[in-house]
C-alpha cells in the first residue's frame, strides 16, 4: 500500500528584504516609543503607571503589527515573533528618555 507523503517545499528568502522588514519594525517601535514617552511625560504619569503606559502602547502597537501582516505574514517574516517582541526594550530606553525628558520641562520647570 502506498502512502502520500507530504512534501515540505523550500522557501528561500532574501535577507535583504528580511533586513528591510526588520529596520520597518524597529522605526516603528522606536516612533511609537518615543511619541508614548512625550504623551506619558505631559500627562505627568509617574511610577508604576508609566511603565505600565509603556507595556499597553507597546503592546497595541504589536497588535497592530500582527492585523497590518494579516494571514500573509509568511510571505515577510521567518516567525511571527519578531512581530510581536521585536524592539522590546530597546523601545523602553527611547521611552524612558522621552517620559523623564518631558515631564521635567512640563512639571519640574
Amino acid at each position: 500500500m502506498a502512502t502520500r507523503g507530504t512534501k515540505k517545499e523550500n522557501v528561500a528568502f532574501s535577507e535583504a528584504a528580511l533586513r528591510g522588514n526588520k529596520s520597518v519594525m524597529d522605526y516603528c517601535r522606536t516612533s511609537m516609543s518615543a511619541l508614548s514617552g512625550a504623551t506619558a511625560g505631559v500627562l505627568g504619569l509617574t511610577g508604576l503607571y508609566g511603565f505600565i503606559f509603556y507595556i499597553i502602547t507597546s503592546l497595541c502597537l504589536s497588535f497592530m503589527l500582527v492585523l497590518k501582516a494579516g494571514s500573509s505574514w509568511k510571505k515577510y517574516f521567518m516567525s511571527r515573533t519578531p512581530l510581536l517582541t521585536n524592539g522590546f526594550v530597546g523601545g523602553l530606553f527611547t521611552y524612558i528618555l522621552f517620559w523623564t525628558f518631558l515631564y521635567g520641562m512640563v512639571h519640574v520647570y
